[in-house]
C-alpha cells in the first residue's frame, strides 16, 4: 500500500516510533493523519506539527478503540491504514521466577500488546471488507519472533501479537486485507532506555525515524514481516534450525547479562 492520498491512524503517536510513523505518513503524502494516544497533549503536539488530528485513546480499552475509529470515519473519512503501534514493556522480571509479575502487570500488557490489535481489527475489518480492502500495520517487536531476556510478560504478549496478525493475514487476504508486523530489535525510544542493562548489549540500535522508514517500505511492498534490523532474519533461522541449541545460546547470553549487571 502506498500511503499517498490515504487516511492513516497511528496509535501511540505522542512519542517514539508512533511519532515517527505519524510524521512519516505525512511526509509521504497521506491525505490525513490521526494521532492517537493516552497522552493527548503529546499527540496534539505531533498532530499540530503535521497538520493532523489528535484524539485521546487508551488502546487497552475496547470502547476507546471503537470511539477512535467511529470519530475518524465520521469526521474525516474511511480509514485506509491503521497503525496499531502503541505498546508497553515490562523489563523487570524476577530472576528466580519468570512468571512472578503480578496479575495486574500481566493483564495490562495483555490488553495493550495483544487486545489492542484485536479491538482494532474487530471494529475495522467489517468496514474495510465492505469497501474492498484496507491495511493494518501492527508494531510488535523482534521479541515476538525471538524472545525477551528478563521479561516473560513482554515476550509472551509479543508472541501472541504475532500469532494474531498471522491469522488475520491468512483469514482475510482474499478479501483485500493487508497486514504487516513491524518487528524491530532495538529502537532509541523511552521504552528501550528504560530497559537498563540488557539494552546496552543489543546490537544495531536504530532511530525511530529509521524504523518508520523501514515500516513504510515494508507496507508499500506488502511484506508481512518487516525487519528493520536485517540480522534478526539470521537469528530466526538459527532458532528454527536447532531450537534446543538456540535456547542454550540464549541462556548463555542471559548469564553474561547477569554477570555484567553484578559488576556494574
Amino acid at each position: 500500500m502506498n500511503v499517498k492520498g490515504k487516511i492513516v491512524v497511528v496509535t501511540g503517536a505522542a512519542d517514539g516510533i508512533g511519532r515517527a510513523l505519524a510524521k512519516g505518513a505525512h511526509a509521504r503524502g497521506a491525505k490525513a493523519v490521526i494521532c492517537a494516544d493516552r497522552n493527548q497533549a503529546g499527540a496534539a503536539e505531533v498532530a499540530k506539527s503535521i497538520g493532523g488530528t489528535a484524539l485521546a485513546c487508551d488502546v487497552g480499552k475496547d470502547a476507546d478503540i471503537i470511539s477512535l475509529i467511529d470519530e475518524t470515519e465520521r469526521t474525516i473519512g474511511p480509514i485506509d491504514l491503521f497503525c496499531s503501534n502503541a505498546g508497553i514493556g515490562s523489563f523487570r522480571g524476577d530472576a528466580n521466577n519468570a512468571a512472578a509479575n503480578s496479575d495486574a502487570e500481566w493483564q495490562r500488557a495483555w490488553d495493550v500488546n495483544v487486545m489492542a490489535h484485536i479491538f482494532a481489527a474487530r471494529a475495522l475489518l467489517p468496514r474495510m471488507i465492505a469497501r474492498g480492502g484496507g491495511y493494518f500495520l501492527n508494531t510488535v517487536s523482534a521479541a515476538g519472533l525471538l524472545n525477551q531476556i528478563g521479561s516473560a510478560v513482554y515476550a509472551t504478549t509479543k508472541h501472541a501479537a504475532v500469532g494474531f496478525a498471522e491469522n488475520i493475514a491468512i483469514s482475510h487476504r482474499d478479501q483485500g486485507i493487508g497486514v504487516s508486523i513491524l518487528c524491530p530489535q532495538a529502537v532509541d525510544t523511552t521504552l528501550l532506555r528504560a530497559a537498563g542493562v540488557g539494552a546496552q548489549h543489543v546490537d544495531g540500535v536504530l532511530t525511530a525515524d529509521q524504523c518508520a522508514d523501514a515500516a513504510f517500505e515494508g507496507v508499500e511492498a506488502k511484506r508481512f514481516c518487516i525487519l528493520p534490523h536485517p540480522m534478526v532474519t539470521g537469528y530466526m533461522q538459527k532458532k528454527t534450525a536447532d531450537y534446543d541449541r538456540w535456547i542454550g545460546g540464549m541462556a548463555k547470553f542471559q548469564r553474561s547479562l547477569r554477570g555484567n549487571a553484578t559488576q556494574s
